[in-house]
């Protein structure tokens, strides 16, 4: 069996942004909600791993400038997500028209997505030898095809852990462990 493939399922399974959030999500809105989530989350992470493939990850190991400007926005996005989700039942009085992540929105998180990233450039090191087009091929396909069962394996779990989440002091303990782990891997960007 090819190592990737190991590689990168163990990277994306492991909590971080995109299983919070997806979580969370599943717990929120549903199974079915949240599938234009993982449908985008899927699509998302091959483009970035596709990407890195292509040589976006040396230019950013080689501009630590940019790397630092890129940790920062990341750092900043998923703050202001844990936030949300902390505060959620304040938000939804303000704004009742509460939703999950839209297909478009999940995929354009992958960008400042660090944890994504940190996978993405580490698999790039299990090149095949193949040229630079067909390796970025392979690393999209495996991120996207593997993202896409752990997506629903974690919606579907967050679908499950709603059924015990029957008090608004359940919920509101829900939201804090996913707002505080969320802002975790914020301050992972660094590390």
């Amino acid at each position: 069996m090819d190592p990737l493939y190991p590689f990168v399922f163990a990277g994306l399974f492991s909590p971080g942004p995109n299983v919070i959030l997806i979580t969370a999500s599943g717990a929120r809105f549903g199974f079915r909600a949240t599938l234009p989530h993982v449908a985008g989350v899927a699509f998302g992470v091959g483009i970035t791993a596709g990407l890195t493939g292509l040589g976006i990850g040396a230019l950013l190991a080689a501009r630590p400038g940019l790397t630092l400007t890129l940790k920062i926005a990341a750092a900043a996005w998923i703050l202001f997500m844990a936030w949300q989700l902390l505060n959620a039942s304040r938000l939804k009085a303000k704004r009742p028209r509460e939703r999950p992540f839209t297909f478009i929105e999940a995929v354009l998180f992958q960008w400042v997505n660090p944890k994504v990233w940190a996978v993405a450039m580490a698999a790039a090191g299990y090149g095949a030898g193949l040229g630079p087009w067909v390796d970025a091929q392979r690393l999209a396909g495996a991120f996207s095809g593997l993202n896409l069962f752990v997506c629903l394996f974690w919606s579907f779990a967050g679908t499950l852990l709603a059924l015990l989440l029957t008090t608004p002091a359940a919920w509101a303990v829900f939201r804090t462990v996913m707002a505080t782990a969320l802002a975790a891997s914020a301050l992972m960007v660094f590390l």
